[in-house]
């Protein structure tokens, strides 16, 4: 009943083309990657506790207070990451009104219900994250989260760009499938090394005086040895996928999408070393976490384009794709 009316109030809105659901997708993916940047930014400026509670900032007021103990900037920064939450609920509330309106099939509808459902698991992390005074695995995950938002929503827009009838199609064999889903393997694992190193590393997160921030007690010259090696396989599984693209001549897309996701991965590894020769300056962290959430978004958008749903009549017979009838 509740949910009839729901879809009731949802069809007295503009019906949205395929382009704006497309630019609406958009709009997550960049949000979900944006608020990661920016609390990279929080985290290298010591802005980590610049609001020492949650809900609110400040405990009996959810916006910044003149006090002592916390610099205004400090504030400043962690209110406006707060801030740009809004901006994440607003897109991720768009993209549901939006397929909802459209009727699109059931599985872009639940796809787009992850990014709302994910928003707010990433909110209540975050708030755990303060109330324990940003203890280093509690942020570690914080990170992994917005890189999953980030994999989802690249998802969410492909499934968008796909119509909702017509057939499904294997761009790729099932080995070479195999070998695409170890290679995200492969950077989840870098992900949580990286983590690592950020949790053992120079930037706590925070540095008042009457805080000592929780750090994890490992040599970060391990750790960062333990990451440059998951980036090495991560790498060399995306070379090996591509010779075995080019071997059973792969469609175009898919081509291209692995192209884009070597060249960030090497710019994210010369990031990294520039990071590693330099003592890890603040800049660089937060470029590094962008090109996190880069690469993350390659890889997603090189997975989802092994298999796709074409139209009827569009489905190529000169690839080794293979059809199947989804009904609709």
């Amino acid at each position: 009943m509740l949910y009839r009316g729901y879809l009731s109030l949802v069809d007295r809105l503009p019906l949205p083309s395929l382009r704006v659901q497309r630019w609406i997708a958009i709009g997550v993916i960049l949000t979900q990657a944006g608020i990661a940047v920016t609390g990279a930014i929080v985290r290298v400026t010591a802005s980590g506790l610049g609001c020492p509670t949650w809900p609110q900032c400040f405990p009996g007021s959810f916006t910044p207070v003149g006090v002592s103990e916390v610099a205004v900037v400090h504030q400043a920064v962690e209110f406006g990451n707060r801030m740009l939450t809004s901006v994440v609920v607003l897109f991720a509330a768009a993209i549901v009104l939006a397929v909802t309106r459209a009727h699109r099939r059931r599985e872009v509808v639940a796809f787009a219900w992850l990014m709302p459902g994910g928003t707010v698991v990433q909110a209540v992390i975050g708030g755990i994250t303060v109330r324990t005074g940003l203890l280093w695995w509690t942020v570690a995950i914080h990170l992994i989260a917005s890189m999953a938002m980030v994999w989802l929503a690249v998802l969410l827009y492909n499934k968008i760009t796909e119509p909702d009838d017509g057939v499904i199609v294997t761009a790729v064999p099932a080995p070479l499938r195999w070998l695409t889903a170890l290679s995200g393997a492969a950077l989840a694992g870098t992900l949580v090394a990286g983590t690592l190193v950020t949790a053992a590393g120079p930037h706590a997160g925070d540095k008042s005086l009457d805080r000592t921030v929780p750090r994890l007690e490992v040599e970060i010259v391990t750790l960062v040895h333990l990451h440059s090696q998951f980036v090495v396989g991560y790498l060399a599984l995306l070379i090996g996928l591509a010779f075995g693209l080019y071997a059973v001549r792969a469609p175009r897309t898919v081509h291209v999408r692995l192209r884009v996701l070597l060249a960030l991965v090497l710019a994210q590894g010369l990031v990294g070393l520039v990071q590693y020769f330099t003592d890890v300056p603040a800049a660089l962290v937060a470029i590094h976490v962008g090109g996190a959430a880069a690469c993350t978004a390659a890889t997603a958008a090189l997975w989802a384009a092994g298999r796709t749903r074409e139209a009827v009549g569009r489905v190529p017979d000169t690839t080794p794709a293979t059809a199947v009838r989804q009904p609709v």
